[in-house]
């Protein structure tokens, strides 16, 4: 045998033992995060969503609704190749549930559906919480490489098949650090949160896909956030190491009309779970409650001024110079 055939058959056998792993850490994960609770078809998708009550700060004050974007999560991905189709498939589980109108609390990737939903379903729509979102064109419209490989065909199956699952297992741990830093990653952050989920390969391309097109999405859709109507309230840190808070978080403040930027120092992307108490207080603010939203911020800085949780090893991301968004 030549040493190119050799190779080959290195290659091949190398490839089936990624993929065996990668089928035994899905097992293992889909053993450690279960289904947590139900599922509803709607618009060609099975999706997983959990209507209760309102646990913790809300407790006896509102319903609310949760689900897994399709795709990802418990949720199969359906006719849901495109961000608008997400936003139907909420209202439409929405509808199911008896539902009339919500307040809609969106993070990060969440934001840019959630000004679909706000846009395709403005009967629906009874405020708007964005936090840490992703919203506007960002310039060049870059995105990380395993993404754009993910989302290619073929190519994008066997890295997602093989790779994504041990490669994402060995980076998981820092990689969530680095979302919350300068704050500090909560113990069991991990599993409670059932993060290993997106490294199964459907979620991976799903999530991917997804990804790909938001630079393409919010460039055509931001133009039009003027026409959003609902209150609104935006969070955000100014320590975010994911997304470039003064293009979407300050594009939105510009955009939507009325609303109200609360900028939070030394807060990195998760202000959803560093600092719970000011995001339920731009819950009852959009729902009319006189609320200081940004009294509640200096005492959120007062709690988290001392944070400096890798610092060195997660850097600030700098916005290049560019136009920041369409106006």
């Amino acid at each position: 045998m030549n040493l190119i055939g050799a190779a080959l058959l290195f290659l091949i056998a190398l490839l089936f033992a990624l993929a065996g792993i990668t089928r035994a850490g899905v097992w293992l994960i889909e053993r450690r995060s279960p289904p947590a609770g139900e599922f509803a078809e709607v618009n060609g998708a099975r999706i997983h969503y959990a209507h209760i009550p309102a646990p913790a700060l809300l407790e006896g004050r509102a319903e609310m609704l949760f689900l897994d974007r399709p795709g990802l999560g418990w949720s199969r991905r359906g006719n849901n190749e495109t961000l608008a189709a997400q936003a139907d498939t909420i209202a439409a589980l929405m509808d199911r549930l008896g539902i009339a109108k919500a307040i809609v609390v969106a993070h990060s990737f969440g934001g840019a559906i959630t000004t679909a939903f706000a846009r395709q379903h403005p009967e629906k729509t009874a405020g708007l919480v964005f936090v840490s979102p992703a919203t506007h064109p960002w310039p060049g419209g870059a995105t990380a490489w395993y993404y754009k490989l993910t989302a290619m065909p073929v190519v994008g199956w066997l890295f997602s098949e093989t790779l994504a699952y041990p490669a994402g297992m060995l980076r998981i741990g820092d990689a969530t650090a680095c979302v919350f830093s300068p704050n500090t990653l909560p113990d069991f952050y991990l599993q409670n949160a059932s993060i290993p989920l997106v490294l199964r390969p459907s979620a991976f391309r799903a999530n991917a896909r997804d990804v790909a097109q938001l630079h393409d999405y919010v460039r055509a859709a931001s133009p039009a956030y003027r026409e959003i109507k609902a209150p609104t309230v935006v969070i955000s840190g100014d320590r975010d190491k994911v997304v470039y808070a003064t293009i979407h978080s300050v594009g939105l403040e510009r955009d939507i009309p009325g609303a109200e930027l609360v900028w939070v120092r030394n807060l990195g992307h998760k202000p959803d779970w560093i600092a719970p108490d000011l995001v339920v207080g731009a819950i009852e603010r959009v729902a009319g409650a006189p609320i200081d939203l940004q009294a509640m911020a200096r005492t959120v800085e007062g709690r988290i001024a001392g944070d400096a949780h890798n610092d060195g090893k997660c850097p600030d991301i700098k916005v290049p110079d560019a136009e920041l968004a369409p106006t």
